[in-house]
This record gives structure tokens, sequence and C-alpha cells, in this order.
């Protein structure tokens, strides 16, 4: 297809392979941006016929637009993709079949949600599996300037759902995972003290669901006690969402997303008010 794929990468060497296998046969051209790896990621994405850029890391965000904004990107859409995303077959047929009839049409965007895997299992209940606009033509579209949680925005048109799902595989070992945590938590922390500052926080965008997302998350939760708050999410996602009959795994990352990752953030942004000159230290993170 007339697709250009995106991929940011760092010491992504045992998920990288099978990412740009299941797109390799879809996309023209694959980029592979990474800030500095040092394992084989950047030798098995070549041996695979990518192109491989160095870029230094700011967000992830800044790595995507940078991607799109100087290495010549000429086909009509861009595909966004992490490392730890598949596609599967039923997945590219769609998505394949829907590009093709809005070549000429001001659907400008592709969303998709994603089944996610956790510890080898599928995640089936709980919480709501990973959405975003996974495609958009090039011009129309540009990557949110967050920290953390950036989606894609388009700039003019709309954007429609795909039916079938691509792969998410969020596990590579529980220490890999926990330092991850920790590493968004300080973005998520400087997040919310922007829009305790007073940063507009955009419930306007064209995608219904990531709106509704975000008003949630800043107009209700953000709202509650801290520490009291990551507890409510928890029992709401592990008992009234149905976490718990995806057995041992589903606890582990219920109790470990809502409720200790989410503890952690409230942690960061306790620390911060009492320590405040120590966020200038953080931001440079």
């Amino acid at each position: 297809m007339d697709v250009t794929a995106v991929i940011i990468t760092k010491n992504e060497e045992k998920n990288i392979s099978d990412c740009i296998n299941s797109i390799k046969d879809f996309a023209q051209r694959i980029l592979v941006i990474d800030s500095g790896s040092t394992d084989k990621t950047c030798d098995i994405a070549e041996s695979l016929g990518c192109e491989v850029h160095y870029h230094e890391f700011e967000t992830h965000a800044k790595q995507r637009n940078w991607a799109i904004d100087n290495l010549n990107v000429s086909t009509k859409w861009i595909l966004r993709i992490d490392a730890d995303e598949r596609f599967t077959p039923e997945f590219t047929k769609e998505v394949s079949r829907l590009i093709s009839e809005h070549e000429n049409d001001d659907v400008n965007g592709i969303a998709a949600e994603a089944w996610l895997y956790f510890m080898g299992k599928k995640i089936k209940h709980g919480c709501r599996n990973k959405r975003k606009i996974l495609l958009f033509k090039k011009g129309k579209g540009r990557i949110e300037d967050r920290r953390v949680d950036e989606h894609t925005i388009l700039l003019e048109g709309v954007s429609i759902e795909a039916k079938e799902r691509f792969i998410h595989y969020d596990f590579k070992d529980m220490s890999s995972w926990i330092n991850k945590l920790n590493w968004y938590a300080t973005r998520e922390m400087q997040d919310y003290l922007e829009y305790k500052s007073g940063k507009k926080t955009d419930y306007t965008n064209e995608d219904a669901a990531l709106a509704s997302v975000r008003k949630k998350k800043f107009g209700f939760y953000y709202k509650l006690p801290k520490f009291f708050r990551c507890y409510l999410l928890f029992i709401y996602f592990y008992i009234f969402r149905l976490g718990f009959l995806d057995g041992k795994e589903g606890f582990v990352y219920n109790y470990m997303y809502h409720r200790w990752y989410r503890t952690l953030v409230d942690s960061k942004i306790l620390e911060y008010e009492k320590f405040p000159d120590d966020f200038e230290k953080l931001s440079s993170l």
C-alpha cells in the first residue's frame, strides 16, 4: 500500500523482527527511529530492509514528528506503530481495503483497537484495550505534543474505525515493565502539573473516543483525592469490568497498572508538592 511506517525504538531486539515482519508486505517504506540502542535492534531492522535513523530522544511524539518532517516521506499514508505491536493478516486485509476506499475523500485517519497480551495471555476483560488513530494521510495529521499518552490529531477531515484489531504485546519481563511504568509515571506527573497550571487539555478532538477518555481523566479522576482514586480505579476495572476473569495474569496487570502505577503517579505528585524545587531537575529526565 501507499504507506510509510514509522517505528520508534530503543533496545527492542526482542520485538522488532516480529513487528517488521507483520507489516513488511503492507508498507512500502519502513522507518526505524532509534535513540541509542545497545542491543541488536538496528542490525535486525536493517537486515529486514528498513531504514534506520538515529535521533536523540525527547518525547515519542517529537521522534515521530521529526521523522515525518525530515525523512522525505512521499507516500499518501503514514503508519505509526510501536515495536511491541503487530498486524494480523485479517487486520492487514481490512486496513488495505479502507485505504483503497478512502483514497480521495475526507477520511484522513483510520483508528483501531488492540488486543492486549500480557505475560503471554490475551487480556479480554477489564481495561479498554489500547486504541489510537493508527494511520493518517500525510499533511492531514500530527502526533500531539505530550510527554505521555500522545495521540494522533487530525488537522482536517474525519477518522473511521477498523473492526479488526491489531496486537499489542505489552510485556518483555517484569523488571522491564516496572521500569517502563516508572518512566511513564514521571511524565504523567508532569502532564498533570501542566494541567493544574492551566495548560489547555484538548477535549474537542474530532476523535470522540479520545475526547471522552480525556474528559474522564482530567474532568473527574484527577478531581478525586490522591491515593483513594487509585484504589477506586482498580476496583472498577478488576471487579466491575470483570478483570478477574483473566486469571492470575489479569490480576497482575490490573493491580500493577491501575493500583500500583496510579499510586506511583500520585506519589510523584505528592513529592512535587512537598519539594517543588526538584521539579526542574525532573523535567530534564
